[in-house]
């Protein structure tokens, strides 16, 4: 793969160093968009390492395949002491030009102890539809350089509610590999349909409303399957949940893996409860793959997924709605292949790994050095 190539360099020619600050490398959807995108920078103008914060080292195996060098600044299973000290200690020893935070804790101690150390550049990110609240962005949006977020109305947000310039948060909506994410080549494999769901198993992604929802579907399509591909602490409050409503047989948990395009070729549609989110990189990929996309109106979201064209839109807990368009994109094949095929056309027309490439490479250049 060919990194981006970028007009503008540095003036004295040596490569920026440029730190992006993880808490882990797990299976999750911020950590798998910064790899992309770490591999897909020039050479030539930006230097990347990864700090990591604790644990968690699911795509570490990536990280090494791109040639990406890894620092652990602990090992323990959550950020602690030992992390916030060798962070502080690694900033000080070893400087980077450009701090990118990403996640929640990243951005509240990575600003900290980034000023600190009197880090040139420091990029804040906002990604999570509660991350704003999350990470303090009232008090400590004025400790970052710059902010980056992953959808216009988050964007939006910040500036109506918390008071932020306008001009110091750029929009630069998530990418999708669409090379990598296509649909089945081989045409969709018999056997009975599948709705998809890729999202951890925490509270925000509301996978309550989704099993019941599916429950209601059920004995109307009583051979229609609900995967979740996802790890998280309620797991076994789900599977619960699963038992009580006697979808045991119809409802599978699936520990995510690293090329998740062999469930997206499997499945009929992708289905998202979230009751907040950003804009979310499972739905790009999704959509990449061919796949007619049910999901809460929450967020970036419908910058994404345009109802009726690509998929179908529902408010966030409403189960009887989520089950209405689940039922309905299940009792019409053609249907879904239609807003499918509209899916990967959106995505190649406005989620490109290369437009998400220039837009923080333009950005970084003009931080550090003033470039356009």
């Amino acid at each position: 793969m060919t990194p981006i190539k970028m007009k503008s360099r540095q003036p004295a020619g040596i490569p920026a160093r440029v730190v992006f600050l993880l808490e882990d490398l797990e299976y999750g959807g911020t950590q798998r968009q910064a790899l992309e995108l770490a591999r897909r920078l020039d050479p030539s103008c930006f230097q990347v390492e990864l700090w990591v914060m604790r644990a968690g080292d699911d795509l570490a195996p990536v990280a090494r395949d791109y040639g990406l060098p890894v620092v652990w600044l602990a090992r323990s299973s959550w950020v602690g002491p030992a992390s916030l000290l060798g962070l502080g200690k690694r900033l000080r020893t070893h400087p980077p030009d450009l701090l990118m935070c990403l996640t929640v804790i990243p951005n509240i101690w990575g600003r900290l102890w980034g000023r600190l150390a009197r880090v040139p550049v420091i990029v804040g990110n906002c990604r999570g539809g509660a991350a704003p609240w999350r990470q303090h962005e009232r008090w400590l949006w004025p400790c970052a350089h710059h902010l980056l977020c992953n959808s216009a109305l988050l964007k939006d947000f910040l500036v109506s509610r918390y008071r932020l310039p306008s001009h110091r948060i750029t929009v630069a909506v998530n990418g999708v590999d669409t090379d990598f994410f296509q649909p089945n080549p081989n045409g969709h494999p018999p056997g009975p349909p599948v709705l998809l769901s890729v999202a951890r198993l925490v509270p925000d992604k509301d996978h309550d409303t989704l099993l019941q929802s599916f429950a209601s579907v059920s004995p109307r399509h009583p051979d229609a399957q609900l995967w979740l591909v996802g790890t998280g602490p309620r797991r076994q409050v789900l599977e619960q949940q699963v038992q009580d409503l006697g979808l045991t047989e119809r409802v599978k948990f699936i520990q995510p893996g690293q090329d998740v395009r062999s469930l997206y070729q499997q499945a009929d549609v992708f289905v998202l409860s979230s009751r907040a989110e950003a804009l979310p990189n499972v739905i790009l990929e999704a959509m990449a793959a061919g796949l007619p996309v049910v999901a809460t109106r929450v967020g970036g979201v419908p910058e994404a997924v345009v109802p009726e064209v690509t998929g179908l839109l529902v408010d966030p807990g409403d189960d009887a709605a989520l089950a209405a368009a689940l039922a309905r994109l299940l009792d019409d094949p053609p249907t879904r292949r239609a807003l499918g095929r509209a899916a990967r056309q959106r995505v190649l027309d406005h989620f490109s790994f290369p437009a998400m490439v220039s837009r923080h490479q333009d950005l970084w250049s003009r931080l550090l050095w003033g470039e356009a």
